[in-house]
C-alpha cells in the first residue's frame, strides 16, 4: 500500500525478517498509512493475526478491512497491556517503524515541517494538551537547553534557549514562520535546513515524549516475543538507533554488558544480521525521505 498518506520504508526487508510463520501473531507498532500492516497481512494465512497500534486518529482513516487485523487507537508504549487483554502474548514478532508519516510532514496545520507554515503544533496524538508552542512558552531556559541538546544534538543549545526565553509571551512561537523568524540569528547560512531539522526534531520528540515510548516497548520486548520470534525496528536518527542497538547487542537500553558467573552475556536477543540494513539506491531515488533509515533485527533467544 503506497498511498499519498505514506510510502512505507524498507518494506520488503522488514517484513521478510518479521514474518516466519503465516499462522503467527504479529504486531505493527505504528500503523500509519497501513503499508507495513498490509504487507504483513499479505504474508499471513487465514489463521494469522495482526495487532496494529496508532495514537494518531488521522491514521485510522486508513483502516484495512480484514478480520485478521485489530487496530488499537492507543500509544504503543501500552502494547504489553493490550496484548495481555487480547490474550495474544507472547507474539511471533514486533515491527516498529519509528518515523513520522508523509501525511504528518506534508500537512501544514500539523506543524511538523519547517518548510511549511502553520500552527506550531507537532502533536501526533491531538488529545495531548502539550504542543510545541506550549513547550517554548512554558519551559525554563534549562529545560529548553536540555531538549535542544539531547533531542536535537544542537551545539549552542543554551544560547538558543536563552534567546527563546527572552521572546516569550508575545506570540513569537504560534506558527512555524514565527519560530523561524525568532531564531533567525542562529540559523547558519550554510545548510540552514539541517539546523532547522534539528530544532524541529528536538521539539517533536519533546512534545510526543517519543523516547519514553521507545524505551518502554524495548524494555517490554523480551516478555512480548516468543523464542525465535523477531524484533524488527526501523529508526531515523541516532537517538532511536542507539537505544535499539543497545537492547539487541547488550540486553538493555543503557548498553551495559552484563554477564553470568561464567562470562556469558545476558541478553534476550541476537542481532541478525549484526549490522543495520539501509535503503537500497533504488529506494533512495524513489523515496528520498528514507535516506536516514536504519533497520535492525533481533531474534529472541
Amino acid at each position: 500500500m503506497e498511498t499519498a498518506y505514506h510510502i512505507p520504508v524498507l518494506l520488503h526487508e522488514s517484513i521478510d525478517a518479521l514474518v516466519s510463520d503465516p499462522n503467527g501473531v504479529y504486531v505493527d507498532l505504528t500503523f500509519g498509512g497501513g503499508g507495513h500492516s498490509q504487507e504483513i497481512l499479505n504474508r499471513l494465512s487465514d489463521k494469522g493475526k495482526l495487532i496494529s497500534f496508532d495514537k494518531d486518529i488521522n491514521a485510522h482513516e486508513n483502516q484495512i478491512e480484514d478480520e485478521r487485523l485489530t487496530l488499537v487507537g492507543h500509544n504503543f508504549r501500552y502494547a504489553k497491556h493490550f496484548l495481555h487483554y487480547l490474550n495474544t502474548n507472547p507474539v511471533d514478532g514486533i515491527l516498529g517503524d519509528l518515523g513520522i508519516s508523509s501525511n504528518q510532514i506534508n500537512t501544514d496545520e500539523r506543524g511538523f515541517a519547517h518548510r511549511l507554515n502553520g500552527p506550531l503544533d507537532m502533536r501526533m496524538d491531538v488529545s495531548n494538551p502539550i504542543t510545541a508552542e506550549y513547550i517554548l512558552e512554558n519551559s525554563s531556559v534549562q529545560e529548553l537547553s536540555k531538549i535542544f541538546k539531547e533531542y536535537g544534538e544542537i551545539q549552542k543549545s543554551y544560547k538558543l534557549a536563552q534567546s527563546i526565553d527572552q521572546l516569550k509571551g508575545h506570540g513569537n512561537f504560534s506558527t512555524v514562520e514565527k519560530l523561524k523568524n525568532a531564531i533567525e540569528s542562529f540559523i547558519p547560512k550554510k545548510d540552514p535546513s539541517r539546523f532547522l531539522s534539528q530544532v524541529f526534531q528536538a521539539l517533536r520528540i519533546a512534545v510526543n515524549d517519543e523516547l519514553t515510548d521507545l524505551k518502554r516497548i524495548l524494555i517490554d520486548a523480551a516478555d512480548l516475543i516468543k523464542t525465535e520470534g523477531k524484533l524488527v525496528v526501523i529508526s531515523y536518527h541516532s537517538l532511536e538507533d542507539r537505544l535499539v542497538k543497545n537492547l539487541i547487542n547488550t540486553g538493555n537500553i543503557e548498553g551495559e554488558r552484563i554477564t553470568d558467573l561464567y562470562g556469558n552475556p545476558q541478553k534476550p536477543f541476537e542481532a541478525t544480521p549484526r549490522k543495520p540494513i539501509v535503503p537500497s539506491e533504488q529506494e533512495l531515488i524513489e523515496n528520498p525521505r528514507s535516506r536516514s533509515a536504519k533497520l535492525r533485527i533481533g531474534t529472541k533467544l
